[in-house]
């Protein structure tokens, strides 16, 4: 894991490391056996002044749980959309160091380079782990795309500035589509692949609902 900058910063500051990190982003498949996958997610405490991190890893293609971890912190950086891995990324550095099991993917509720500056969550983060990752969120922060097919597996590209960036998938028959993208160290066409993949029951991949489920877990007051 790379330390790639300080935390504290403010607005302006966040908007200038996400343009210098994206061309740091790899969008080809650097792939091992991919034998374990993880799932993130952030909740938020009732007064906004915490969050609660959870990872849950699988098994792969098993989808089996191998471990799962859970942290807090304080919320230091306000609601921005295309900024939220500066709100969420220390909790996730938390969880992250804790896991016993490491993944060999990891899946995050977000974008990856699907954002105005091509420089989500899931590529933030990614990149900041060393490690492949996928995002895939429930809204799109891009405007240039159409609606699918309503057939399972359907997908229309995401488009920024004619560039193909990440695909609005149908994981199931008639369901709102999810945004998928990739994050780091792997391409759009095999993000697409994995997130199909884990899609068994639900509309959202497994390892992002238990881990949406996990950071839900416990009523958190401020």
């Amino acid at each position: 894991m790379e330390f790639l900058h300080s935390w504290d910063v403010s607005i302006e500051e966040a908007f200038q490391i996400q343009k210098d990190l994206s061309g740091r982003v790899v969008l080809k498949n650097r792939l091992s056996e991919v034998k374990t996958v993880a799932g993130s997610d952030v909740a938020y405490a009732r007064g906004g002044t915490f969050l609660f991190g959870a990872m849950v890893v699988l098994s792969y293609p098993g989808l089996k749980p191998l471990d799962w971890v859970l942290a807090s912190g304080k919320v230091t950086f306000p609601y921005l959309p295309g900024l939220f891995s500066f709100r969420e990324g220390p909790v996730l550095v938390k969880v992250f160091n804790r896991l016993k099991v490491k993944p060999d993917l990891i899946l995050f509720d977000g974008h990856g380079i699907a954002h105005p500056r091509r420089f989500g969550l899931a590529s933030h983060m990614g990149l900041w782990f060393d490690l492949p990752s996928v995002g895939c969120a429930r809204t799109s922060l891009l405007k240039d795309f159409t609606s699918p097919e309503s057939s399972q597996g359907s997908f229309a590209w995401v488009y920024l500035k004619g560039e193909r960036v990440g695909a609005a998938l149908r994981t199931r028959q008639g369901v709102k589509p999810v945004f998928v993208s990739p994050g780091h160290r792997i391409d759009l066409r095999t993000s697409i692949h994995f997130i199909l993949s884990m899609c068994r029951q639900y509309r959202i991949p497994e390892p992002l609902r238990l881990a949406h489920q996990l950071s839900r877990s416990l009523e958190i007051h401020d």
